[in-house]
């Protein structure tokens, strides 16, 4: 890690904007703490001098303080503060946190200390901190420590003055770590690199600082406090004006191109909308889409022979073709699905993302058609079920749940607005020659936020039995967490290959959900031996039983009953990554080191 002792970025420019030195700190401050095999939040909580309940407000993903994922950073609050350094008295003075002292013991170094506090300090910075011999800790009592923290920074942006400590660890860059909090548009990341000048490239080392929200899902504003000069204060209100003037430009520019090009807008999926016939859909004009004409698509499947039928759902055939030298897999509709032809239209024109089927283009003459990209490994189902494909492997299932994930928090985080699928099942993860997923059939797509304050919604229920939640099968309630809950089920297949409904060999009305069968076993006195009859016997043995574990446990955290206890899918695809990480690990420890085959 980057000496502390250098300008840390927030530290530094808020004693900059106070003027000489740091007068002002801030009540609130954030630290990732990153979450190893030997932690618990007990642990976590004392290093701060708190109980661990206090943890769990800002940290809404923990839905079971005795489990966590390795590898999660567990947000934990502190207050920032000014200091001045002992190994160099009568300088400026820095922002951190003070922590209650910390007890030694013999034989530990200024970097078992750190380590202890999960990189958040350093052996640099605990020297410059703590009085006496700066190379060596003391043999026994306690030492100082403190975590450098930003209570933001006017010169670069009033609206943010909660900032989380995010110390970089191997492979991770201000980038991936700024990804985890939302914060990842090319705006928010231009403000990032102005909170943390020099550190953007840098990978695996030094400490960053991110914008992120309180437990009300707020930004703080900056508080007043950090003095600007009169000169500066001139400048921001320059540049307010500036700023006003060119806004109202713009908007009389586009204003006057708007009169002289009225585009056709693509219809609200949201609203009612009526078609008669499929030539009432024609005039829809959508970017990035390409038009086809029926013809070409009657062509390009041989008058959509049988043959060229690779698959059938709930409105209607899909069928492979080549066009334009790419292959494509194209959707019928009947005209009756409009308002799913509309949605999944909708959707599809406006999100692009590498674990979301890409659409090419569309057609709406005689019928409704979409057309894909064509994914020639079939869906997640039939890999299961062992319709004609190899068993996957145990890595290979855990990467295909992360890239699905990673499609879910997509349109649950970066889209605006943002989407609730409504309809993930393992039939409609679709899986690629390279044995990557990509999430597909958005045509039951529904919007999650009215105003930009996400809500349930009431509407129809309209989806797969087996991986609706309660509130939404009870009551109609649509939110983000319908996926997650979802998600969990799709977990649950993964691990045993089994269907979302089980029934029973003995009577054909007798069946539990997976969901049913997995809290069950989850619930017995040895969770990890029980577990065991559950796994797919196609994995033959070969899977690490504490991934098997962590994965179900992660499962049964998103099929909660309770829709705020469930993660975000943001937490999922943390969750997974840290696995899939360790999975790799694993794998190339044992590939090195290769065990000795059992005798007998």
């Amino acid at each position: 890690m980057l000496p502390l002792l250098l300008l840390v970025a927030g530290a530094a420019s808020t004693a900059a904007a106070s003027g000489d030195g740091c007068r002002v700190g801030c009540p609130l401050a954030l630290a990732a703490y990153y979450f190893s095999a030997d932690s618990n939040l007990t642990f976590i909580a004392s290093l701060f001098g708190f109980d661990y309940t206090a943890l769990l407000p800002y940290n809404p993903a923990i839905t079971d303080s005795n489990y966590i994922v390795t590898g999660v950073r567990v947000s934990v609050p502190f207050r920032c503060s000014c200091l001045a350094l002992l190994a160099a008295p009568g300088s400026t003075t820095y922002l951190a946190g003070s922590l209650p002292p910390y007890a030694v013991s013999r034989g530990e170094t200024y970097d078992d200390v750190a380590s202890e506090f999960a990189n958040l300090t350093t052996s640099a910075w605990l020297k410059a901190t703590n009085a006496g011999p700066s190379d060596k800790v003391p043999g026994a009592g306690t030492v100082n420590v403190t975590v450098n923290c930003s209570c933001g920074d006017e010169r670069v942006s009033p609206r943010y003055g909660l900032f989380i400590t995010y110390p970089l660890w191997d492979g991770e860059t201000l980038a991936s770590a700024a990804e985890l909090y939302g914060f990842s548009s090319p705006a928010q990341m231009e403000l990032l690199r102005r909170y943390n000048p020099g550190m953007d490239g840098v990978s695996g080392k030094g400490i960053v600082f991110i914008p992120v929200k309180d437990p009300n899902g707020s930004y703080h504003p900056l508080e007043s406090g950090n003095n600007l000069s009169g000169g500066a204060v001139a400048g921001i209100v320059i540049a307010c004006i500036v700023v006003f003037v060119m806004v109202i430009w713009l908007f009389a520019f586009f204003y006057r191109q708007h009169k002289f090009r009225q585009p056709v807008l693509l219809p609200s999926p949201d609203e009612p909308v009526q078609l008669g016939n499929a030539s009432q859909a024609e005039g829809i004009k959508v970017d990035r889409s390409i038009v086809f004409s029926y013809k070409e698509l009657f062509n390009a499947t041989q008058g959509f022979n049988m043959d060229h039928k690779i698959g059938q759902g709930g409105f209607g055939a899909v069928y492979y073709a080549e066009l334009q030298g790419e292959k494509a897999a194209i959707k019928k509709m009947d005209t009756q699905a409009t308002q799913e032809f509309l949605a999944e239209l909708k959707v599809l024109t406006h999100v692009h993302h590498l674990n979301l089927v890409r659409l090419i283009g569309y057609c709406v003459e005689n019928c409704l058609f979409l057309v894909y990209e064509f994914i020639e490994n079939g869906n997640l189902s039939q890999h299961l079920c062992g319709t004609g494909y190899e068993p996957l492997s145990w890595a290979t299932r855990v990467r295909i749940a992360l890239d699905s994930a990673r499609g879910l928090e997509y349109i649950h985080e970066h889209t605006v607005p943002a989407y609730v699928h409504r309809d993930i099942k393992s039939a409609n993860i679709l899986i690629d020659k390279d044995f990557r997923a990509k999430v597909a059939d958005f045509g039951l797509t529904k919007l999650a936020e009215i105003g930009g304050t996400s809500q349930p919604l009431p509407t129809r229920v309209v989806g797969t039995f087996g991986y609706m939640p309660p509130e939404y099968a009870r009551y109609g309630e649509v939110s983000p967490k319908v996926d997650v809950f979802a998600f969990g089920v799709v977990l649950y297949e993964l691990i045993s290959a089994k269907e979302a409904i089980v029934r029973s060999s003995e009577s054909i009305s007798s069946a539990k959900s997976l969901v049913y069968l997995f809290e069950e076993t989850l619930s017995t006195p040895d969770p990890k031996e029980a577990l065991q009859e559950l796994i797919d016997p196609n994995l033959g043995g070969d899977y690490p039983i504490d991934s098997v574990v962590k994965i179900a446990y992660l499962a049964k955290s998103c099929t909660h009953e309770e829709p705020r206890m469930r993660p975000t899918m943001r937490s999922v695809v943390v969750a997974l990554m840290a696995l899939s990480s360790e999975d790799q690990e694993l794998s190339l420890e044992q590939e090195l080191f290769p065990r000795e085959p059992r005798s007998g």
